[in-house]
C-alpha cells in the first residue's frame, strides 16, 4: 500500500435532513472504534458519526439517518448561543452581568455596579465589543486560575510544571503525567467555589494521579465540600458553553 493509501482519511462533511432542516454531519474514521457511533456535542450541537473502517464509513450517513430521531432529541437540548455583544447578559463569576458601552476615558473593559445591576463596560466600536469582552474574560481567567492553582499547590507542597488555558469541549481541567495543568477559561463564568473545586481537583493529581480515597481526601482538605460544585457543574456546566460559542469541537 502506498503512503497515501496508509494515511488516515480526513473528516467528511455532509448534510442530513431532520424535520425539514439541513443538519451538518461530520464523518470521521477512527480504527479504535468498535462500531459506528453517532455523537451530538451537548454544547455546540455538532453531529459526528465515527466509523471504525473505510468500509463502514461508506454506510455512516445511512446510520445517521436511522438515528435521526435520537439526533433531533439531543439537538433540542443544545443551549441557545449567546454572543458577547452590547446589551447581552452573560455570567461572570457566577453572577449575571449585562454588557454595556463605557466611557472612552476608561480602560477597554471593566466591571462596575449600578443600583442592583452588575455591568461589564466596554469601550470602542460596537463591532469590536465581543472580541474585547472575550479577551477580558480570558485575561481574568488566566489571572484567577494561576493564582488559585499556585495557592493550592503551595498548600500541598507541590509545583506544576506549567499552567495553560484552553477552550475544551468536555473537560474543565486536566493534569498531565508531566505535571502540566490545563483549565477551561470558561470557569471564570462559574461561581468561585466551582472554579476552586476544579483547580483543587487537578492540583491534587500532582500528588495522586488517580481517583482513589487518598486523592479525594486531598481535594476535601483543600475545598471542603466537593458535592456542591460537582452538582453545580452537572446541572449548569453545559450552559457555560452558550457564551462566546466555539466554532467546531476539539479534535
Amino acid at each position: 500500500m502506498s503512503a497515501a493509501g496508509k494515511r488516515k482519511a480526513g473528516p467528511q462533511r455532509k448534510l442530513l435532513r431532520i424535520d425539514g432542516e439541513a443538519v451538518p454531519v461530520t464523518l470521521k474514521l477512527n480504527p479504535r472504534a468498535r462500531r459506528l457511533i453517532v455523537k451530538v456535542h451537548p454544547s455546540t450541537g455538532e453531529v459526528t458519526v465515527v466509523a471504525p473502517s473505510r468500509r463502514s464509513l461508506a454506510h455512516a450517513m445511512e446510520f445517521a439517518r436511522k438515528e435521526s430521531d435520537w439526533i433531533a432529541r439531543r439537538l433540542a437540548h443544545v443551549p441557545e448561543p449567546v454572543p458577547l455583544g452590547l446589551g447581552r447578559r452573560i455570567l461572570y463569576r457566577g453572577e449575571e452581568h449585562v454588557i454595556r458601552y463605557g466611557d472612552e476615558s476608561r480602560k477597554p473593559v471593566w466591571i462596575e455596579r449600578e443600583d442592583d445591576e452588575r455591568i461589564i463596560r466596554v469601550t470602542g466600536r460596537s463591532e469590536h465589543a465581543a472580541r474585547r469582552v472575550l479577551d477580558f474574560l480570558k485575561r481574568e481567567a488566566r489571572k484567577v486560575l494561576n493564582m488559585r492553582a499556585l495557592y493550592y499547590s503551595d498548600a500541598l507542597g507541590v509545583k506544576p510544571r506549567r499552567i495553560t488555558l484552553r477552550d475544551t469541549a468536555t473537560r474543565w481541567g486536566s493534569c498531565s503525567s508531566c505535571r502540566s495543568l490545563s483549565f477551561s477559561w470558561r470557569l471564570i463564568l462559574a461561581p468561585p467555589f466551582v472554579l476552586d473545586y476544579v483547580v483543587a481537583h487537578e492540583v491534587a493529581h500532582l500528588r495522586e494521579m488517580n481517583h482513589g480515597p487518598r486523592f479525594w481526601r486531598l481535594v476535601g482538605e483543600l475545598v471542603g465540600n466537593v458535592e456542591k460544585p460537582q452538582a453545580w457543574l452537572s446541572e449548569h456546566g453545559v450552559m457555560l458553553h452558550r457564551y462566546a460559542p466555539k466554532v467546531g469541537t476539539e479534535p
